[in-house]
């Protein structure tokens, strides 16, 4: 019987100071929320944001805390006045759409080319876009430049060669 009151007290001693820790409340966080409902695709100003205090134990991971990191971003769903930003709710604006008919370049050490291709995803600048080669039908990626220009980065997958004996072969 006292062992068992001595075992009680000493884990009461040592749970106390834990208990006391876990009862504290998170500090507080300033994060970014729209200042009005900000419609999808809407792209995003200053104007539109502003800061609100929440507790540090609430917040999900990647939640907005700076206006750099969303301003001149697009909404990618309704954004509601007040609501936590978080990083995936915003994009970079699109300037390649899919199905677009734009100008890719390709460089090397003292040649510059540029050709025709068909955008087969969307993305804005500093996006990668995987595109076609209408004339070889050949896939390859590239960054987002501009409105309708692509850099060439490098092939998306080698195109299987057919031989004369109508056999496969891999690049």
């Amino acid at each position: 019987m006292i062992r068992t009151l001595i075992r009680a007290a000493a884990v009461a001693a040592i749970l106390s100071p834990l208990a006391a820790l876990a009862a504290e409340p998170a500090a507080n966080v300033r994060v970014v929320v729209p200042a009005h409902d900000i419609a999808r695709g809407q792209t995003i100003s200053e104007s539109d944001l502003t800061y609100s205090n929440v507790q540090g134990g609430a917040l999900m991971n990647g939640t907005v805390t700076a206006f750099d990191t969303v301003k001149n971003m697009e909404a990618r769903r309704v954004l509601r006045a007040g609501e936590i930003l978080r990083a995936d709710d915003v994009r970079r604006p699109i300037v390649v759409a899919k199905g677009q008919t734009i100008t890719m370049m390709f460089e090397a050490p003292g040649v510059q080319l540029t050709a025709m291709g068909r955008a087969m995803s969307e993305g804005g600048i500093g996006d990668s876009v995987t595109v076609q080669n209408p004339a070889s039908f050949r896939m390859i990626t590239g960054v987002v430049t501009a409105p309708g220009t692509v850099r060439a980065t490098g092939p998306m997958s080698a195109a299987p060669v057919i031989a004369s004996n109508n056999r496969l072969i891999a690049r």
